[in-house]
Formats: C-alpha cells, sequence, structure tokens
C-alpha cells in the first residue's frame, strides 16, 4: 500500500505518486497572485526591456534604478515578513515574480541575487536584530545584496575557500582576509552575505560595502549576461562587529548550500521566463518571416521545433510550480520574525533533490529553447539587434550557476542515498519490493493497461515503469559498489538523469490530470513522457552494460524493456497540433 505522505517529502517520487490533489501546479494560482505576475511581467517589458542596451552597457546606475523601481512596486518584499518591511508573500507568489523578472535578460540574474541569495540568508538564518537593521532597506532596494562564496580556488569545491576571519582582542570584531570571485552585484551592492573560515570551520557574515578595507575590482568580460555586475571582492584586514555573524560560528556550510538549494529553484524559475520569451518572439517571427513565397511557420520542420520548445517549457512549469507547492508547504509554519535557522534549514533541506533536478532541467531546457529560438530566425538569430542573440549567450551561464550541472547531478543520488541510509526515505524497502517484483516477472510490471477513461493512462504506467527502471539502476550500481559508488561518476550521472526524467514526465502526467486532461495538457505530456522514455531507455542500457556482462547483462536488458514497453505514438501529428497552438497563441499556449 502507498504511503502518500511518503510521497510527498523530498525525494518521495521515487516511492510513487502522490494524488493530484495534493500537487500544486500554475492552474491553482489565486487572481491575486496573478496580478502580482502582471505587475513583474509589465515591470520587465515596459520599464527593463527598454533599458536592455545601457544595461548591456555596464550603465549600472540604470540597474540601481531598476532595483529601486521593484522595491516601489513590492517585486522585491515578497519573501521578507511583514514584521521587517515585508509582504510575507507564500513562495508560489515569488515564484511567479522570478519568472516574470526572467523574460528581463540579465537584469533577471541583478534581480534574482539580491531577492534570492543576497536577501534570503537573513531572512532564513538571521536573528531578529539582523532582520531589523538590514531587511527593511533591502525590501525597498535602498540597499542592494550580493553573495559571496566563490573564490580563484574554490569554485564547485565551497568548502575549499581560504577567506578567513580571526576574531580580534576583545572579543567584539571579526577581521575577515581573502578574496572572492565572479560577485553579482558587487559593483553596486551595499551588502555582501560572505563566507570565511574561522580557526578552519566555514562561517557566514554580513559585510556592509563600507566596511574598512572591502574594495571591488572592475567588470569582467563576460559571454552573456553583460548588463549584470560581475567583479571580484578584495578583503584586507576588514573588521566585521560580531553582531553580524550569520547563523553560528563554524556553520557556515548549512547556510550556504541551503541557500544554494533555493537559488538552484529559483534559477529554474527564472528560465522559465526566459523560455516563454524566446518562444514567444520565435513564434511570432516564424509567422512574419517569408520565405519560397510561404511563412516560416507553414514548414513542419519549423512546427516541430516551436512544439518541442513548448513541451520542455511545459514540463519545466510543472515541476516549478510542484516544486513551489512543496517549498512553502514546508516552510510556511516556519516562525521567521525571530532566529529561525535550524527549522529552516531543515525545512529547505528537505526537497535539496528537487531543487537539483529543477535546476539541471531548467538550465539545460532554456538551452535548448534559445539554440532552437536562434535556428528558426536563421542569419537573424546571429545579429545583435535580434533578442535571440542575447538570450542564446545569457543562457550559457546557468548550467554553470549555482554548482554546476555536473556537480547537481552527483548531488541528486548522493542525496537520497544519504537520506536512504539516515531512515529519512525509506528507499530500501522500495527496493528490495521491486527486486521481489522482478523475480516473480508478474504482470504487475505493466505491459498492459486495463480499459479507462483516463487519457494518461498509458502515460501514467509509463511513469511508474521509469520508476521501477530508475530504482532498478541506482540499485545495481549501489550493490555492485558499495562505498565506492562515490568514485562511479557515470553511474551516479545516470541514476540522477532517470530521476529528472521521471520528475519531470509525473510532474506533467500530475498537473494534466489536476486540470481535467484539457488536450493541450494531455499532448504536451504524451510527447515528453514518451521522448523521456527513449532517452530513459538508452541510458539505462550504458549504466546496466557498464554493471553486468554477458547472460546476467542480458536479463537485465529483458527487465529494463519489460518495464518500459510501450507501442510507438504519432509525434508528428502531436508535434503539429501542439504548434498550432503556439501559432495561435504567439508563444507560449498555455
Amino acid at each position: 500500500m502507498q504511503d502518500v505522505q511518503a510521497t510527498k517529502r523530498g525525494g518521495g517520487f521515487m516511492l510513487g505518486s502522490p494524488p493530484a490533489s495534493e500537487v500544486f501546479t500554475p492552474e491553482d494560482l489565486s487572481s491575486e497572485q496573478r496580478l502580482i505576475g502582471e505587475t513583474a511581467s509589465g515591470f520587465a517589458r515596459d520599464e527593463v526591456l527598454p533599458l536592455l542596451d545601457k544595461l548591456e552597457s555596464q550603465e549600472h546606475e540604470h540597474s540601481v534604478a531598476l532595483v529601486r523601481r521593484a522595491g516601489e512596486l513590492g517585486l522585491l518584499a515578497a519573501d521578507i515578513p511583514e514584521e521587517f518591511g515585508g509582504l510575507g508573500l507564500p513562495i508560489t507568489s515569488s515564484t511567479l515574480i522570478t519568472e516574470a523578472i526572467g523574460q528581463s535578460g540579465s537584469f533577471g540574474i541583478t534581480f534574482g541575487a539580491h531577492t534570492g541569495i543576497g536577501t534570503l540568508p537573513i531572512v532564513f538564518f538571521g536573528n531578529e536584530d539582523q532582520k531589523r537593521r538590514y531587511l527593511p532597506k533591502l525590501a525597498t532596494g535602498e540597499w542592494i545584496a550580493a553573495y559571496a562564496l566563490t573564490e580563484p580556488d574554490a569554485g564547485s569545491d565551497a568548502l575549499g575557500g581560504k577567506t578567513t576571519a580571526a576574531l580580534a582582542p576583545g572579543g567584539r570584531q571579526y577581521v575577515l582576509r581573502g578574496q572572492k570571485q565572479w560577485i553579482t552585484n558587487a559593483a553596486f551592492a551595499d551588502v555582501f552575505i560572505v563566507y570565511a573560515k574561522v580557526d578552519g570551520r566555514m562561517t557566514a557574515f554580513i559585510v556592509r560595502r563600507d566596511a574598512p578595507g572591502l574594495s571591488v575590482g572592475p567588470e569582467v568580460k563576460k559571454m552573456g549576461i553583460k548588463g549584470s555586475s560581475t567583479c571580484a571582492v578584495y578583503l584586507n584586514e576588514v573588521p566585521v562587529p560580531a553582531e553580524d555573524v550569520l547563523g553560528e560560528v563554524g556553520r557556515g556550510h548549512i547556510i550556504a548550500f541551503n541557500i544554494l538549494n533555493i537559488g538552484r529553484w529559483k534559477l529554474a524559475a527564472g528560465a522559465l521566463g526566459g523560455c516563454k520569451a524566446v518562444l514567444a518572439a520565435s513564434s511570432r517571427y516564424a509567422q512574419q518571416r517569408q520565405q519560397f513565397g510561404r511563412p516560416l511557420a507553414s514548414f513542419p520542420l519549423i512546427q516541430q521545433k516551436l512544439a518541442a520548445m513548448a513541451v520542455r517549457t511545459y514540463v519545466l512549469e510543472s515541476m516549478v510550480y510542484r516544486t513551489a507547492g512543496q517549498l512553502e508547504e514546508a516552510v510556511h509554519a516556519l516562525d521567521l520574525t525571530g532566529d529561525a535557522g535550524q527549522e529552516a534549514a531543515r525545512a529547505i533541506g528537505e526537497y535539496a533533490v528537487e531543487a537539483s533536478i529543477n535546476k539541471v532541467f531548467g538550465s539545460e531546457v532554456l538551452d535548448f529553447v534559445a539554440d532552437e529560438g536562434v535556428q528558426i530566425h536563421g542569419g537573424y538569430g546571429y545579429m545583435q539587434e535580434y533578442m535571440v542573440e542575447r538570450a542564446y549567450r545569457d543562457s550559457r551561464i546557468n548550467r554553470i550557476f549555482e554548482g554546476t550541472n555536473e556537480i547537481n547531478r552527483l548531488l541528486i543520488p548522493g542525496t537520497l542515498l544519504r537520506r536512504t541510509m539516515k531512515g529519512e526515505l525509506p528507499l530500501m524497502e522500495a527496493l528490495q519490493d521491486l527486486q521481489k517484483e522482478l523475480v516473480q516477472f508478474a504482470p504487475a510490471l505493466g505491459e498492459t493497461a486495463a480499459a479507462s477513461d483516463d487519457p494518461l493512462a498509458k502515460e501514467r504506467r509509463l511513469v511508474d515503469g521509469l520508476r521501477k527502471l530508475t530504482l532498478m539502476v541506482a540499485g545495481q550500481a549501489v550493490q555492485k559498489h558499495m562505498d565506492n559508488i562515490e568514485k562511479e561518476q557515470e553511474l551516479l550521472a545516470a541514476a540522477a538523469d532517470l530521476s529528472i526524467a521521471l520528475y519531470g514526465a509525473e510532474s506533467a502526467v500530475l498537473r494534466a490530470e489536476k486540470a481535467g486532461y484539457p488536450e493541450g495538457l494531455v499532448d504536451m505530456t504524451r510527447l515528453f513522457v514518451h521522448d523521456a522514455l527513449d532517452e530513459a531507455d538508452a541510458t539505462a542500457r550504458r549504466a546496466l552494460a557498464a554493471l553486468e556482462e554477458g547472460d546476467a547483462l542480458r536479463a537485465q536488458l529483458g527487465v529494463a524493456r519489460r518495464l518500459t514497453r510501450r507501442d510507438p505514438i504519432n509525434a508528428v501529428a502531436l508535434g503539429r497540433a501542439i504548434a498550432a497552438r503556439v501559432l495561435e497563441a504567439e508563444g507560449y499556449p498555455v
């Protein structure tokens, strides 16, 4: 019997699907929330986009003015409690804001660094005094925040940083020494969240820009996101009052890693906004551009590109808002007016796996959509006057930001395994049940589906087969390599890719079900599930071939085929139907 509560926990999608009624979807957004989204979208469209050329020229006075304008509109205050000048909105509302600002190019990076990784460490981990001193000004944009973790020798290896902090005589302040690299908003930030080691233990500090000894280097020259500020920050004997230690001395890694979890999911929300903007631009261009005496949009291969862009965007949207709902449920009970650090860490850490899944999928979907957008534009897509050229360059950083996609692919199975070993997730029991089922080779493997009025009954069965395939591959890898599994990065990445496909496919199915199976959502869900199964089959075959050989391998491959066996669908017809909706909507068709 499936434990519904277990499926709603972090990583619970590995155990079974929760009821669709328990999953948050964009269709659940209230009219008030949609008004907030429209405000954010209008701000991006009418106030940010007209200034993009000046932003890209590094005229930072416009970035500062836009941040403060966002503050006037309340867009910076969503996640800040009302007691400290914020709005205290649900996480689902701040998701909508982040998505809307995602259409605004590199300003989205400026905005996200301030509202996300710059402000949230104080929201979740600050004490009441720190919140009263900093959050009201961050909520209005009077002060702009930055996050200073990366160093020249510490990128993905965040714990390898060399910046130090020593308690000065008298115990009233710490002295920071070191260098931070690639710090977003550094040119104009007023407040930095800085990580330094106290006696070898990472500690977080709130550091003011006007602190003696703090200096900022010149802007670095970047491939994309040129409108954002990225500089080095130098800490030369910088005194920081002891009351500006964030959280506990020596526990800064807890803050860093959990804020990165939030940052990963917010990155996916911003990528979603970018996907919708590129899809809209590409749809309009395809209908306006004439070739061979007819619009580009009339050519089936162009239609299939638009469909593929829309399908991936739909699945990303389903994942982002599902995760937003999970995070909201986890943190809404926290008392953020005081010191909620330990409880906040537990609440955010609960969905670390889902955050990494969102980050990897979202960044790669945006790359795909931007690339196809350029292709649809042809030679014009390579010209700077068309937004897809900028979108193509800007999208590339997202696979590196907030932990590279390679690191996140290792984190997904690593976190699942760690939670299993701690007894927080009953994956071992699920694996044992699966092994019994596989030995029996019973019809329960799902070769056939009973007659049903559910238009996604076959896809639901395939999602369950994909779940079993993911468990089988991951279980085989752990059983063979045991304590050395961390060295088998290719197998861990394969398990991650299967997990990402599973979470995406399941999110799409549950959303379509909750919405009452509208034809447009059903078509996109069907196309994604079958495409995801094609990729999952190949991933599983590669992984199993690295684990077994001979008869044992053939037996495992046979089981894998049974788990995902399906009749082919008419993907051509589905793609054309989806593209027709994209063209009619002149963009995202939901």
